[in-house]
């Protein structure tokens, strides 16, 4: 029994008794493919080692009952409540469970205790995580036989419908279907996925979180999917059947380059560069080659920087000092953008030498040390026997 297991099964004793079932289910990273999920393009998470687990067991009252430890504190509902008073974190459970039964599944009250030792707000999916872990642990104890394709669907729905975040289905995908050693090349328009073998055996990732988030996020994404909705109507205009950038083809975005304002342009040209090159990137990892998937990554990180424009100072040095440190295979940064993290992929040899020369430059250009963790591509959700 690890850490985690141990701590949620001492407060379940105390609180619901000592019988009852653990359940895990793991935070992601994305290695390539960035802002292609709503462009219907493809994506490449990887569940990793950091994980929300949680205890739970029926109970025969007429209320759930979920304590979190992080929090420290129980929330109280009926399996078909939810409520605008509900902490935040209550909610993405409670939203589960409605999600649920609105496909016909009876799920009953149940108690529950909840950890987890996934880093919050550097961008690894600890909503997902969540969601998945209780999608997985009602699915158990209830016998519902629910695919965990499925699962993770009512897991995006939970946090679209009841928690207020448009995420795609990526973090969900990862969290429930990953396995050890592997990535998900995802299909965003059709969700059909396949199994990308990742084993690495001589390299680290290492995540660098600049420990700073910009205001600009939220209003800048919707900036940046009406930019794509904007070029992708003009390509339709030339060919009809293109349904979305997923589909166009450099070619077609030239013959857009003078009907489109630039930014327009340049936000077209990166979506469909990097549809291609998350392509490229799967077929290098087929052969274990992390050389050419790592100037991939660093392709990816100048489009969003220079074409998509997602980027932030703070990112931008990051991926730039880590050019000049030996063993660095590939860099770029991860997630929505202005702010976050930077994914990097470093040789175990240089893993030391890169957190120091990088956390040196940052500290005296910004003042502070970014946190740096060292994540490997772990086992996906999965019921502890």
């Amino acid at each position: 029994m690890d850490l985690l297991e141990n701590k949620i099964s001492v407060e379940f004793s105390k609180r619901f008794g000592s019988s009852g079932v653990i359940v895990k289910a793991p935070g992601r990273v994305n290695l390539i493919g960035e802002h292609t999920d709503y462009n219907q393009g493809f994506v490449l998470p990887g569940s990793i080692g950091k994980y929300i687990a949680v205890k739970i067991k029926p109970n025969s009252i007429d209320k759930c009952r979920v304590y979190s430890l992080d929090y420290n504190s129980e929330v109280q509902f009926y399996p078909n409540e939810i409520s605008n008073l509900f902490p935040h974190w209550a909610k993405y459970i409670a939203g589960v469970v409605i999600e649920m039964m609105k496909d016909g599944y009876q799920v009953q009250p149940f108690d529950a205790v909840f950890t987890g030792d996934i880093p919050l707000g550097a961008g690894l999916s600890s909503s997902a995580a969540l969601e998945s872990a209780f999608a997985l642990a009602i699915n158990h104890i209830f016998d519902f036989k629910i695919e965990r394709r499925d699962l993770a669907l009512i897991g995006q729905r939970a946090e679209n419908i009841h928690a207020g975040v448009q995420c795609g289905i990526m973090d969900q995908f990862a969290s429930l279907l990953g396995e050890d050693r592997t990535l998900l090349k995802v299909d965003c328009r059709s969700l059909e996925y396949e199994r990308i073998p990742f084993h690495p055996d001589n390299t680290m990732i290492v995540l660098a979180d600049t420990l700073v988030k910009h205001s600009l996020a939220s209003s800048e994404y919707n900036i940046r999917r009406q930019q794509c909705n904007a070029g992708l109507q003009e390509i339709q205009k030339i060919d009809s059947k293109i349904s979305s950038l997923r589909d166009a083809s450099i070619d077609l975005i030239e013959a857009i380059k003078l009907k489109v304002d630039s930014k327009v342009y340049d936000r077209c040209k990166y979506v469909v560069e990097e549809i291609t090159r998350t392509t490229q990137a799967c077929e290098a990892l087929k052969v274990d080659d992390y050389v050419t998937f790592g100037k991939r990554m660093y392709e990816t990180h100048y489009g969003l920087s220079e074409l998509y424009e997602v980027c932030c100072k703070e990112l931008d040095l990051l991926v730039e000092t880590a050019t000049t440190v030996t063993g660095v295979y590939g860099a770029r940064m991860m997630g929505g953008g202005f702010g976050g993290c930077t994914i990097n992929l470093v040789s175990k040899d240089n893993t030391e030498s890169f957190i120091e020369s990088v956390g040196e430059k940052f500290k005296l250009r910004f003042g502070q040390l970014p946190k740096f963790y060292l994540v490997e591509i772990s086992k996906g959700a999965h019921v502890v026997e």
